[in-house]
Parts: C-alpha cells; sequence; structure tokens
C-alpha cells in the first residue's frame, strides 16, 4: 500500500536551494534506522508515524543502514520503501557486517546477536560526513508527536549523545559477576552516576562523536567482553559502559519503552505514568506478530493505525511477486569504498501497514 503525500504546513522554513532534499542539507531533521527484511513492517510503520504527525515533514530525511548480507537485497528493500513512500527524502547505505561480526558473543535473546544492531556503533563512519548530528530510531516503535520537538533537545557541552534515563533501574544487573568483581573493571564509572538507558532512541552528535573515536572506545569493551564475559544484553551494555552517567537527559515520553515485554515471556505491558511522544516494543514481543497470531495485548492496537502492511502477504516476498526482478533492475548505485551506499532522493508521504529486537 502506497502511503499518501505528507506535505509541509504553513511556516516550516524554506529548504535551502543548494541541498535541498539532500542528506547534506542543514535544514533538514536527519534519522537513522536500520532496515532489513526480518523488521521492514516495523521499519516502514515508524517512518509513517514519523511523517503523520510531523508539522514541516518535508525537513525530514532519512538514513537507512542495510546489512551486506542481508538475505533481501539492500536493493529490493530500497525499492520497497520508495514503492511505499514515493516522495521520501532518504538514502540506504550498506553496514558491512565483518566489521563486527567477531566482536558478538552470545546473548539472552538471539534477536539480540543480529549484527545490524551494532550499526548505531558506527554511524560516525557510515553516514555522510557532512552530517553533524542525527537521531537515530528503532524499528519497533512508533511516535506520536512531532519528531522536530526531539531534533531541537540541546547537548550540553561535552555530552555526545542524549536520551531518556531511568535511574531507578538496577544498573548492576546489566554486568556480570565478572565485572563486578574485577577491582580494576568495577571503578569504571568513577565519579560519574550511572543510570540505565535504552539505545533504540538518542540524539547523537556525530561530530563530537568522531572527534572523540567513540566508535573505538565501544569497540574496545566488545573486545574485552569476547574474552571475559562480562555483559549479557548485546548491543546495549558497551553504550552503557562508554556513556551512562554522561547522557543529556531527555523527557520521559521520548522513549516509553519495554512495551514487548521481558527478553523471554515478551509479555503484555502498560505505558508507564506521564505523558507519551513515542511508544518503543522494546523486548521480545512485536506488535506486528502479535496482531497477526490474534493474540494482541491492548497497547498493540495503538501500533495499528501505522501498519501499512496489514492484511498483504510478506512485505518484501509480496513487492517482489507484484513488480518482478525488473522491478529492481539499476536500483540505486554501489559506492565501492567504505562504507558503501545507495542513493534514493524524493519527498514524503501518509497512512497503514508491516518487522527486528
Amino acid at each position: 500500500m502506497e502511503a499518501p503525500d505528507y506535505r509541509d504546513g504553513v511556516g516550516c522554513p524554506k529548504i535551502s536551494r543548494n541541498a535541498a532534499g539532500t542528506s547534506c542539507d542543514p535544514a533538514m531533521v536527519h534519522v537513522a534506522m536500520t532496515l532489513d527484511s526480518e523488521y521492514l513492517r516495523g521499519s516502514v510503520a515508524a517512518v509513517h508515524s514519523v511523517l503523520r504527525h510531523a508539522s514541516c515533514p518535508e525537513r525530514v530525511f532519512f538514513h537507512f543502514i542495510a546489512a551486506e548480507f542481508n538475505q533481501e537485497s539492500p536493493r529490493v528493500l530500497t525499492r520497497l520503501v520508495r514503492s511505499v513512500f514515493p516522495s521520501l527524502n532518504f538514502k540506504v547505505y550498506i553496514f558491512r557486517e565483518d566489521r563486527v561480526i567477531n566482536l558478538i558473543s552470545s546473548s539472552i535473546r538471539t534477536a539480540l546477536e543480529n549484527p545490524l544492531n551494532y550499526a548505531r556503533n558506527y554511524l560516525g563512519d557510515i553516514l555522510d560526513p557532512c552530517v553533524d548530528r542525527v537521531i537515530y530510531l528503532d524499528s519497533d516503535l512508533v511516535l506520536v508527536d512531532d519528531i522536530a520537538k526531539l531534533s531541537e533537545v540541546k547537548l550540553a557541552e561535552g555530552r555526545v549523545i542524549g536520551a531518556p534515563e531511568y535511574c531507578h533501574a538496577n544498573f548492576t544487573k546489566y554486568f556480570t559477576a565478572n565485572f563486578w568483581s574485577d577491582p580494576e573493571l568495577n571503578q569504571t564509572f568513577g565519579s560519574r552516576k550511572p543510570c540505565y538507558f535504552n539505545t533504540g532512541v538518542m540524539v547523537m552528535d556525530l561530530a563530537k562523536w568522531r572527534e572523540g573515536n567513540f566508535r573505538d572506545k565501544l569497540e574496545k569493551w566488545m573486545e574485552l567482553h569476547t574474552k571475559n564475559r562480562i555483559y549479557e544484553l548485546g548491543s546495549l551494555p558497551p553504550f552503557l559502559l562508554v556513556f551512562a552517567g554522561d547522557v543529556e537527559p531527555i523527557d520521559h515520553r521520548w522513549n516509553q519503552h519495554g512495551l514487548g515485554g521481558d527478553n523471554v515471556a515478551g509479555s503484555c505491558r502498560p505505558l508507564h505514568p506521564g505523558p507519551v511522544s513515542l511508544m518503543h516494543w522494546s523486548g521480545k514481543g512485536k506488535p506486528w506478530a502479535r496482531l497477526d497470531e490474534k493474540r494482541p495485548c491492548p497497547l498493540d492496537h495503538l501500533w495499528e493505525p501505522y501498519d501499512l502492511f496489514m492484511g498483504h502477504e510478506s512485505s518484501v516476498q509480496g513487492f517482489q511477486r507484484r513488480c518482478g526482478p525488473s522491478a529492481i533492475a539499476n536500483e540505486g548505485v554501489f559506492i565501492p569504498s567504505l562504507p558503501r551506499f545507495i542513493n534514493n532522493s524524493a519527498y514524503f508521504s501518509d497512512p497503514r501497514r508491516k518487522q527486528r529486537p
């Protein structure tokens, strides 16, 4: 199903002529997301929700990161996104999984071991150097507020990322006894007062990220983990080790997370008290899967209006069946350097369609 066009409202600033509609346009709100066949339905719903609630949807630019060895060609995924959002400004980059594959250890849930979960560690390298600031979003969420408000969050001097913090959470549980029993490792946080934060919604200063070599800092913790298991939950703990206690706090309304239940049962959960701007189905249970199984949780029905694949067959296979192999011919351009990318531009679109941790 094709989403309807979303256009800027009255009072939206004009897009600069020189960079209009490109990944380098400073007037744009830049959003980074991963893109794969398993979570495609969720990604499409998330994009739909952003556009639907944006006051200036033509000022949003999406940077999609696709795995090099995804079972569906990035060209197919690119073509499918364009078919649903014909006027979307976006670019698809290829993530080289071999960069991280040897740094991933088994996790509490196999979905957390997907190399694409670690793409956020490399945004400073993957995205164009002209992109200095980006909002990173997971694929299992929807916004119910204007993303421009989130983009206006100011990061204090020296702070590289901003995210909602949850200081009441038991921070110690994210690391193993190996970590806490080591006299050197348990001093990692020093004078910092670390709080848990969810990496599925982050405002990131990529200029500071690149300058501070934060990719290398994350990799060092991952390398140590392969030799001495110090955590359990996939790509989250390295971020906690590097940033916890030095995160720009953002209002909790911007990540009502945990709606997918825990990492084992995926049971139903209610919203946290307080206002809501973003609902996040982190955890095992995903709304599209529960809706298809006719066993939805109550809050899954709040995700449903953004689903543009409801009632359709598997999105990627269905697209290929309807359009045939010729539909992906000559789609985009692969650049043989690292990172490689497929370049796609257009404008914007709206309403209801179909999946990843």
